[in-house]
């Protein structure tokens, strides 16, 4: 299952319990973090924003889905379901339709656009402030096609309370969702 949604809408926040639960995690924005360590660049929203881009230029928007495939399918062979967290393209939603077909499930993390910059501001590890949040914002939709996967997604989650609803609502829909998963494998 990969989730997807805006910056600050909670994808992390699902990802991190549904780890909790026992579900193998796989961070698209790990590829891109470590890239900016390996270019000893430090951590920073602009950083990774100029490495996402560059990275996506050189190798095309789909790169980090491309990179991901092994690990996914690896995770498989042993999970009856592997979180996808951060989907960010159109071409990386084509890739991995094309590799799962429907057995891929997208889950969008839907949160209002004031509540997302408040939260962003507020979060410890890389704040963003209401400008940062607006240009992350535009830059996403515009260079990296993340509205395409968001309009794809199978199952939406307004996520406007506090956490406790939101875990309530990951639990509901990940009942529905394992009722239809065989068990061990399932390929997204």
């Amino acid at each position: 299952m990969a989730i997807v949604g805006m910056p600050g809408s909670g994808k992390s926040v699902v990802a991190s319990y549904l780890k909790r639960k026992g579900f193998p995690i796989i961070w698209f924005g790990e590829i891109i973090i470590r890239e900016v360590k390996k270019r000893s660049l430090p951590i920073t929203p602009y950083n990774e924003q100029t490495v996402r881009e560059e990275i996506r230029r050189k190798h095309g928007i789909g790169v980090c889905a491309q990179m991901a495939l092994p690990l996914i399918k690896a995770k498989l062979s042993d999970h009856q379901l592997v979180i996808i967290d951060g989907l960010y393209s159109f071409s990386e939603y084509k890739i991995l339709k094309q590799e799962f077909n429907d057995e891929l499930l997208v889950l969008a993390i839907f949160t209002p656009k004031a509540l997302r910059y408040e939260r962003l501001a507020l979060r410890q590890e890389r704040p963003l402030t209401l400008k940062e949040a607006e240009i992350r914002d535009f830059a996403e939709i515009e260079k990296i096609e993340k509205g395409g996967p968001i309009a794809m997604a199978d199952l939406t989650i307004i996520n406007e309370e506090n956490q406790y609803h939101l875990y309530k609502k990951i639990e509901n829909i990940l009942a529905k969702i394992l009722q239809k998963v065989p068990p061990v494998i399932c390929k997204a």
